[in-house]
């Protein structure tokens, strides 16, 4: 690299993006191309940088891999930022591997990372945790640690584990006030004060009560019965019940969980889960058959019993009953949770990301947009979907996420 190149990537690192492009602006070289596209991402001109980081990419020599390695490394941090999740992450897995071999450990390092904030946005926290694993960061740049603490304390808290999360949060903030970066502070910020806000509500006997994450954990711990809407499922100790894929045997274990002590009548109960207000015998017989699913399931954790006018819950050794809702209602909850970053969201990859099909998300979207709580940009493909940031509370539990191992 020659030393307009040097000064432009100097000035990147420094974050004058400005000052690296008046460098290479007008150069079409590959690192030049290389050192543009990074700048027009900083700028927000995704597409554009796509563009020239591709081309950078072809440009290099067959000999110049750790180069081409570099580009794919940028490009899917790019395709991150347009929150492109249809790759496959085989080509960064390569680049890193590539990188490493060749003694390139921050950029190794920074391959990882995405790949780790990529299984995140799509809610596979097993994969994020193998992936990230203790990352060795001496003598790396400062801006890598703290972004390595940053996604080691979204772990933590999505998995409530608050204390390793302030953990990682003060070592993420020592790094980035070394780091120099505004937006790295921002970040850090917005973490720390995630902690702070309402998660979600706790209902018990008629009461509502919001909750901090540090809250959610103690509740969890402490052993009642939570019925948590949340991540939709059952909670007791260490035993979970995950519900999430069962949406009629939630809504009736909520409704027997918000009645508890009592017990719910069998029209209240149909309403709730099957969205009628004119039972007949047909729903009368699956309202049996789903009480045996939702009791076997629930086995473990309570019994339910049935009453002179429906059903009540009986939990195992005296436990109380919690339920958890989340900080808004209804069911765009995690939509609007993911929307909240502020970035751009295609509807494949709110599907992805909430495991739902592309018509359900569109459906939802329609719902929000007609109602002004998102906005929508370009037609077809090129469609992106925006909401406002959400700063009441915090949506760490409204993201997508797999229940933590019992």
């Amino acid at each position: 690299m020659d030393s307009l190149a040097s000064a432009a990537a100097r000035a990147l690192v420094a974050g004058d993006v400005l000052g690296a492009l008046k460098l290479v602006a007008l150069r079409e070289d590959p690192p030049a191309l290389a050192l543009r596209g990074i700048a027009m991402a900083r700028l927000g001109e995704y597409a554009r940088a796509r563009e020239l980081l591709r081309r950078a990419a072809r440009g290099f020599g067959a000999h110049e891999v750790r180069a081409r390695a570099r580009c794919v490394v940028a490009e899917a941090e790019v395709a991150l930022a347009m929150r492109d999740l249809r790759g496959s992450p085989r080509a960064l897995a390569a680049a890193a591997a590539t990188l490493e071999a060749r003694d390139d450990r921050a950029n190794a390092l920074q391959a990882r990372l995405i790949a780790v904030r990529r299984l995140l946005l799509l809610g596979r926290l097993q994969e994020a945790a193998s992936c990230l694993g203790r990352p060795d960061a001496r003598g790396l740049p400062p801006s890598l640690r703290a972004v390595a603490e940053l996604l080691e304390a979204e772990l933590a808290l999505r998995s409530l584990r608050t204390t390793p999360a302030r953990e990682a949060l003060a070592r993420a903030r020592a790094a980035a006030e070394l780091a120099r970066v505004p937006a790295l502070h921002a970040e850090v910020d917005e973490a720390h004060a995630a902690l702070d806000r309402p998660a979600a509500r706790r209902v018990q006997a008629g009461h509502e009560q919001p909750l901090r994450l540090e809250e959610v954990e103690a509740l969890h711990a402490a052993g009642a019965l939570v019925v948590d809407a949340c991540r939709r499922g059952l909670h007791a100790g260490g035993t979970r019940v995950p519900l999430a894929r069962r949406p009629v045997l939630f809504a009736l274990a909520r409704a027997l969980a918000e009645a508890w002590p009592g017990d719910v009548d069998r029209a209240e109960l149909i309403a709730r889960a099957f969205r009628t207000r004119r039972p007949d015998d047909t729903h009368r017989a699956r309202l049996r058959v789903e009480i045996g699913r939702l009791r076997a399931l629930a086995a473990p954790l309570a019994g339910i019993e049935a009453s002179a006018r429906g059903f009540a819950l009986r939990p195992r050794d005296g436990r109380d009953v919690v339920v958890l809702l989340p900080p808004l209602e209804g069911d765009p909850a995690s939509l609007l949770a993911l929307l909240a970053d502020g970035a751009a969201w295609s509807t494949h990859a709110l599907a992805l990301a909430l495991g739902a099909s592309q018509r359900t998300v569109q459906r939802a979207l329609a719902e929000l947009q007609a109602a002004g709580r998102v906005r929508s940009l370009g037609q077809g493909r090129a469609q992106r979907w925006l909401s406002p940031p959400l700063a009441g509370f915090t949506t760490i539990l409204l993201l997508p996420a797999e229940l933590p191992p019992g």
